[in-house]
């Protein structure tokens, strides 16, 4: 196969040297690939002249249409990816994790803009900061688009998923990709990126993909471009010190080696469901993807008295591992990527059995199904245990990128935080124990060196997706060695390819850039009762004020008698007035709500569908017998969700006869669009 880039709109063959691309089970020659010759100048200009404007010209939910999409076309054909996927050792269970854990991404990062960001081309950060005695002058964060590319340089071990999964925040945040995958299995994402291109979902200059050496490639990277890389540290360091980088002051996101480590309560005896559930756990991240995993577990935390149970059973389940071709349906474990990466490997087992003994394996001989254990880059499982905890040094510096981990006891909790954070910064960290205590200490005690950790009882070991499992929803990053970097983490991993700005201005004009209402800004009053307007007839800033309602002490006793709610500063004279928020009785805060909404709501059926919540409640002054309360009722926000109706976010302001506020809310309304 010749493995072409995809730039500028078409399929392009580098012109000059090239890669050999082979097959890691076999290691018969798959084809080549190369960047030679390419433009990479024109290669940014394309996405940043083509690509960056018509992203910008979407908004977020316009690109999440696109990703559910996109996913769906995808999941629909990706049949053929795992035939190619066999050829990077992966069996179907890594394969699926790879792609259909990339499909997943898409999906994710769609319900995500859907449901939690605007219909809109800016999104607001935070609360408005109010900069004025008067209210006259404010200030509000928001996030818009960068303006660049966003440059993504991806291992080898997740062709697919490492793409997507940067694409799709990349994507639904307005910046425009070019991807860049390890030669060894950039066949399988050129596979991919194929599909893409011929679904015609993407906006021209959405995505572009580079196979081949990266020379040259981030010669003209620039101050609103990211770059966002996925290797070992080595590389990491020398990307981050570019040039062009460091005077750009260029965003680099980065997840490079990690000494992932799980520890093992004291608590957790031999024979206990958890303890099963950790022997389990360590067994999958040897194992899975041959141990080519960034999130795999490569150091073992267990109480010393329990580490001779925990080898014991961590060998006899890797002993019945079997090793080989991976379209074998006896074969659990694959090949590793390459012949020179099961070099590479076994020479850090070398290094590492210096301070360690082997308990489980040989890196040099293995037992292999249905294929040949020289031609093909297979190797067995290896677990070791360190001799010497206290003084150990190589276990905490070498990551053996393959299915290698080793047992390091511990004597207590601070000793094992201790030998956690030797790791000088993890990507995940998991702790197993039934003992919340101990799961607390461990927690916080090593949570400063890991990006995420996960905490396993026998309640969720079988509910729990797994020490080396990133999620969309959660941060994947880690501080110091796993590359101070954060992606994925939902909306969190979309702003990382925005820009923040703080925009400062009277509260007309914040509400008309943002288009949310702003306190303080000017409202139109409609003549018409605003909930019988339908969800495209209403605009931000639309508002009513309703008549003034009187509230009794025979009230406050009515309610206190309806709902049972009879706290002594509604019914209590003298009590109430011996608190130093009350100078007497007050009506309940519930009530106020209630009336408020009895005097803003229109009974008779229209397009107001449903009341389903309120956010930032606050009561600002009580409300005493012989307060009169009316509401002015405001537009604040309009959100579409599908076809049929929207969200409506009103703000609601309660004010008492003298104009004091009394309580405001926001109050969420699903209204119908009319047909």
């Amino acid at each position: 196969m010749s493995v072409q880039n995809y730039v500028k709109g078409g399929w392009l063959t580098g012109r000059g040297e090239t890669l050999a691309l082979t097959s890691a089970v076999t290691g018969e020659p798959l084809g080549a690939c190369s960047s030679a010759g390419l433009d990479f100048e024109g290669v940014r200009n394309y996405a940043v002249k083509t690509g960056g404007p018509a992203l910008r010209a979407l908004t977020f939910h316009d690109r999440a249409h696109i990703l559910k999409s996109l996913a769906l076309y995808l999941s629909e054909r990706k049949d053929g990816l795992y035939d190619l996927s066999y050829h990077t050792g992966a069996t179907l269970r890594d394969s699926q994790i790879d792609i259909d854990g990339g499909i997943g991404t898409l999906f994710a990062y769609s319900s995500k803009g859907r449901r939690e960001m605007p219909d809109a081309t800016l999104m607001i950060d935070g609360d408005v900061e109010p900069l004025s005695k008067d209210g006259s002058f404010a200030g509000q964060h928001i996030f818009t688009s960068l303006e660049g590319a966003a440059y993504q340089i991806n291992a080898f071990n997740f062709p697919c998923w490492g793409m997507l999964e940067k694409f799709a925040a990349a994507f639904l945040a307005g910046a425009p990709t070019i991807a860049k995958p390890a030669p060894q299995t950039c066949y399988l994402a050129e596979a991919m990126v194929r599909l893409i291109a011929e679904s015609g979902l993407l906006p021209e200059g959405a995505l572009q993909l580079i196979c081949g050496k990266p020379d040259g490639l981030l010669d003209f990277v620039g101050s609103q471009d990211v770059v966002a890389f996925t290797g070992s540290a080595q590389t990491a360091r020398l990307v981050r010190t570019k040039e062009n980088i460091v005077r750009n002051a260029t965003r680099f996101i980065a997840e490079q080696d990690s000494l992932n480590c799980s520890i093992l309560g004291r608590d957790a005896a031999p024979g206990a469901p958890v303890f099963d559930a950790f022997i389990r756990e360590i067994v999958r991240e040897m194992t899975a993807k041959a141990g080519q995993k960034c999130t795999a577990i490569r150091r073992i935390l267990v109480p010393a008295e329990t580490a001779d149970a925990v080898a014991d059973a961590v060998a006899a389940r890797l002993e019945a591992v079997t090793v080989g071709d991976p379209r074998h349906e006896a074969v659990r474990m694959g090949a590793l990527v390459s012949l020179d990466q099961r070099a590479s490997v076994r020479a850090s087992v070398r290094d590492l059995l210096e301070e360690a003994n082997l308990v489980f394996g040989d890196a040099h001989n293995v037992e292999v199904i249905g294929a040949d254990a020289e031609a093909g880059a297979f190797m067995s499982p290896v677990l070791m245990r360190v001799r010497d905890p206290g003084a150990s040094r190589r276990v905490h510096e070498i990551e053996a990128f393959g299915p290698v981990s080793s047992i390091i006891a511990y004597n207590d909790e601070n000793e094992a935080i201790a030998l956690a954070k030797r790791g000088g910064g993890s990507l995940a960290g998991s702790v197993f124990t039934n003992d919340v205590d101990i799961a607390k200490h461990l927690v916080l005690g090593a949570a400063a060196y890991h990006g995420r950790l996960l905490a396993v009882d026998e309640s969720t070991a079988k509910s729990s997706t797994g020490h080396g499992s990133p999620l969309p929803q959660l941060v994947h990053g880690g501080p110091g060695r796993a590359g101070g970097g954060e992606e994925l983490g939902g909306v969190r991993g979309v702003t990382h390819y925005m820009q923040r700005t703080a925009i400062q201005g009277s509260p007309s004009l914040l509400s008309r850039v943002t288009g949310a209402y702003v306190t303080g800004a000017a409202r139109r009053k409609s003549p018409e009762h605003l909930f019988t307007k339908y969800f495209e007839e209403l605009a931000v800033g639309d508002s009513i004020e309703t008549a003034a309602r009187a509230i009794t002490l025979d009230d406050i006793e009515r309610f206190a008698a309806f709902t049972g709610d009879r706290f002594y500063a509604h019914m209590d004279e003298e009590a109430a007035k011996a608190n130093p928020f009350f100078d007497g009785r007050v009506a309940h805060g519930y009530l106020v709500l209630s009336f408020a909404a009895g005097l803003f709501v229109e009974p008779a059926p229209g397009p107001v569908l449903a009341n389903y919540g309120l956010d930032n409640l606050r009561f600002a002054k009580p409300t005493n017998p012989g307060d009169a309360i009316s509401v002015t009722l405001t537009v604040k926000r309009k959100t579409p969700r599908n076809a049929d109706y929207g969200e409506v976010r009103w703000d609601v302001s309660v004010v008492n006869q003298d104009g004091d506020a009394v309580a405001s809310y926001d109050l969420l309304t699903m209204n119908a669009l009319r047909k």
